[in-house]
């Protein structure tokens, strides 16, 4: 966790450092006064108030924590208004989601793209490191291998994990509902309580409204009917929305539709209220702010357009305790705001679906766009022409494709065997399993930190890393091996509390020194993480 520093006697001041400590103390009021001609700053209101001193301005105390929801922390279970969200293949890893839950912090298992046995296992090991501790798991959307979703939901119930992020939807599934269902009951005062909490990421409209409403009549009745939920449970659901909470996710790694979160946001909070009046609930909807959120100015940005919590992705890739490589965890370290580019996505190939990933010190992104223009132009890799099959195996493949397709076939036969059998007799899709083992395994690579595939490493990464990297240069957070995840929380919610404090003064026409407006994470010394 970050702590404040030692309490320092009453001071005034005007240079950027006094007016700097001053502003950082935010368990204390900050008062701007002239005396003497002059305009200083101080935390004393003796001095504010005393004979010959004339009081331009207050900043009352701000604590991170009275920004968003009191509610989204009461429900989840946590200290803070903040969330590090899934990062698949386990790169939001146990230790990661461990660390967040000990500090106060709601973290998402990332469970994409993971083998069933793996995620059993990392489900235990966090229910066992963190026992009581809220935690969430990510459920995400799987239209090519809809058995990885259910496998998801069937380990999530059995584990007794309260809280799945439910991401990459285009529409509900039977899964979804059925984890949401499952538990549902009246409590003494006969309202409606569900034992499992959904949170939703979305970036579009018509997604956030599906989650926003009780789950769709026919899907409930198939569930029904599957004896996955009671018939009880089924009347009940017709009174909650599908998720108790949706992240509005603007730019940002991985899926992300690249829209600016000051103009989806505010759209998303009049749709859940809107949809609140209609359906009658008794509160309104939760919505949170993810995408581009890497520095203290983001942070406060999000919570004054209406967030109630705060959900970062992109900077936790880089800490101590993710899943990914320290080589890849290097190249983090060292992007800036326009080394992310566009490329296909694993998951959703066929459909075009892209990800937003690191360009700076890997060819990834260049590589995969390759594939998916092959696949859109020819019928199988027997059309290939010889030309283009050889840079195939020989500069992105780096292996024949006979090969590749025998690891496939491997591969697919332990974690999905339908994906093999709908393969038979088209080459077309054949091709695709083909060339998603290539954009499956660059992202193995990385975390596995595979030398000789560096160029290769699929990285998912948005803008707020560069942002979070030129807001650390300079600071005892600029080391990839200094920054761990929880203080990386807890540094970007102080300094949420000083910007808004340094922005409230500006706004009353005090003017400070430009040194002085910007919080530096050097300024608190991070306590060492529980064991």
């Amino acid at each position: 966790m970050v702590t404040a520093p030692p309490t320092a006697p009453p001071a005034t001041g005007s240079t950027a450092a006094e007016v700097y400590t001053a502003l950082a103390a935010l368990e204390s009021p900050c008062f701007v006064v002239e005396r003497g001609g002059g305009v200083a700053v101080t935390n004393d209101e003796s001095v504010a108030r005393s004979a010959g001193v004339r009081l331009l301005a207050v900043a009352p105390p701000r604590s991170p924590d009275q920004f968003g929801s009191p509610d989204f922390r009461a429900d989840q279970g946590v200290a803070h208004p903040y969330m590090a969200g899934a990062m698949a293949n386990g790169i939001a890893s146990e230790r990661l989601v461990v660390a967040m839950a000990r500090a106060g912090y709601l973290a998402s298992y990332g469970a994409a793209g993971m083998v069933s046995a793996r995620v059993d296992a990392a489900l235990a090991a966090i229910r066992r490191e963190a026992p009581g501790l809220a935690f969430a798991c990510n459920l995400i959307h799987s239209p090519s291998e809809p058995e990885m979703e259910r496998s998801t939901v069937e380990l999530c119930l059995r584990h007794e994990v309260r809280c799945v992020e439910a991401s990459a939807f285009l529409e509900l599934t039977p899964h979804v509902v059925r984890y949401r269902l499952a538990g549902l009951r009246r409590d003494g005062q006969g309202r409606v309580v569900g034992a499992n909490r959904v949170i939703a990421k979305v970036s579009r409209l018509e997604v956030a409204e599906l989650f926003m409403r009780p789950a769709p009549e026919h899907l409930v009745r198939g569930l029904v009917d599957a004896g996955a939920v009671t018939a009880a449970q089924a009347d009940l659901a017709r009174h909650i929305p599908v998720a108790d909470d949706v992240t509005v996710e603007a730019d940002s790694g991985g899926h992300t539709d690249r829209r600016p979160l000051t103009a989806l946001l505010p759209e998303v909070l009049r749709l859940a209220e809107r949809i609140r009046r209609e359906q009658g609930y008794p509160r309104a909807i939760r919505v949170g702010a993810a995408g581009g959120i890497g520095t203290p100015e983001a942070a406060l940005a999000a919570f004054a357009l209406g967030a109630a919590y705060i959900v970062t992705g992109s900077i936790n890739q880089a800490s101590v305790e993710s899943g990914q490589s320290d080589a890849a965890k290097r190249l983090l370290a060292q992007a800036g705001l326009a080394d992310c580019d566009m490329a296909p996505s694993s998951d959703m190939f066929e459909l075009g679906v892209e990800v937003q990933v690191l360009r700076r010190g890997t060819m990834f992104a260049a590589r995969a766009r390759r594939l998916y223009e092959l696949y859109r132009t020819y019928d199988g890799i027997e059309h290939l022409p010889p030309a283009e099959r050889a840079n195939l195996e020989t500069k992105i493949l780096k292996r024949p494709v006979e090969d590749v397709w025998d690891d496939t076939v491997s591969y697919f036969t332990e974690r999905d065997p339908d994906q093999i059998e709908r393969a038979a007799g088209d080459p077309k899709r054949r091709m695709a399993l083909i060339f998603r083992w290539y954009l499956g395994l660059s992202s193995t690579w990385s975390i596995g930190g595979v030398a000789d595939r560096l160029t290769d490493y699929q990285i998912w990464c948005g803008p707020a890393m560069g942002a979070f990297n030129g807001w650390v240069a300079g600071t005892v957070l600029a080391p990839p091996e200094h920054r761990r995840v929880a203080d990386l929380a807890g540094h970007i919610m102080r300094g949420a509390a000083f910007a808004d404090r340094a922005a409230q003064l500006t706004l009353r026409g005090v003017r400070l020194p430009a040194g002085a407006l910007f919080y530096r994470p050097a300024s608190y010394r991070p306590a060492p993480p529980k064991e």
